[in-house]
């Protein structure tokens, strides 16, 4: 019997909530961090760069009343239109499309056109539940004028519910889960308990080494980057790993590099570090750089990368 056919064949407990939630907001709103404080491990990544999160990565949340399975999208752009920006942009509308609810990320006292325009994209017939986050931030501490600010946002859309948290320090997420359950439907658990996300190693491996891409070359990092896994193998109980940080343009290369190699070599070690914690193993990494002139633009290649 497969996994599909173990939980079809397993009989739902009284009360107990199932289903697939979204989160969705601009670019930088802190929605990977939420994320990763819900379910308690990182499984997408973070950075204070903006558009870090480029693939909807699901992170599940399992408990004895319900199971929660978010969707972390990347966030909606409307700047910098290329091919690749129109493709993330289309994975967000994408994944509203097929949820059982939505939560739409703002910042604490900070409604930007960018939010408005996401608002926009909200579905008219999927729950909607608002979380303003970033409440640690000093501009957020007069609780007036908090309130003030969730009711003029409250105002603009038909929302269900809403709940100030701080992603970055984890404060008030199981409030959060408490108030997104009930706004799910009664069902079975869709994914084993222990089961965290439904991404391979692969996957997270390569998110990994693009977080760090994006944590230690700050300002510096092109927008066309992105990496590619070129061989991942497990031998006698280590994985070895080979991935590829792809740029559009030569003069790129040195700044991922950087001087006597030193940025490559801070990246790789930083990342083999967070891969053998994720995967309780130890792990031979290799990372390095080429040149791959357009594939922002190269609908074929986003397709190859599964964006």
């Amino acid at each position: 019997m497969d996994t599909e056919q173990y939980f079809a064949a397993q009989p739902a407990a009284e009360g107990y909530r199932s289903g697939f939630v979204a989160i969705v907001g601009r670019p930088n709103v802190g929605k990977s961090t939420l994320m990763n404080h819900l379910i308690g491990q990182k499984i997408s990544i973070t950075s204070k760069k903006a558009q870090t999160t480029r693939h909807k990565v699901t992170g599940i949340y399992t408990d004895e009343t319900a199971q929660l399975v978010f969707v972390d999208t990347p966030g909606f752009q409307t700047d910098h239109r290329n091919a690749l920006n129109d493709r993330l942009n289309l994975n967000v509308t994408e994944a509203m499309s097929g949820v059982d609810l939505v939560v739409l990320v703002v910042e604490a006292m900070r409604l930007t056109d960018a939010d408005r325009v996401v608002m926009k994209q909200l579905p008219k017939h999927t729950p909607v539940f608002l979380v303003v986050n970033k409440i640690d931030k000093e501009k957020a501490k007069d609780k007036y004028a908090l309130a003030a600010f969730i009711d003029a946002v409250r105002a603009e859309f038909d929302f269900v519910g809403h709940e100030v948290v701080s992603a970055k320090h984890g404060l008030r997420m199981a409030n959060l889960v408490a108030a997104l359950k009930p706004l799910l439907p009664e069902g079975i658990a869709l994914y084993p308990e222990d089961m965290v996300t439904d991404k391979s190693s692969r996957f997270l491996a390569m998110e990994i080494v693009r977080e760090k891409l994006f944590r230690y070359l700050g300002e510096e990092l092109p927008y066309a980057m992105n990496v590619e896994v070129e061989q991942f193998k497990e031998d006698g109980g280590m994985y070895h790993i080979y991935i590829a940080v792809l740029v559009d343009k030569e003069n790129q290369k040195p700044i991922v590099i950087g001087k006597g190699g030193e940025k490559l070599k801070k990246i790789s070690t930083e990342a083999r570090l967070d891969m053998e914690k994720l995967f309780g193993c130890k792990v031979f990494l290799k990372v390095w750089v080429k040149v791959k002139s357009g594939w922002a633009d190269d609908i074929r290649f986003l397709n190859e990368l599964g964006l």
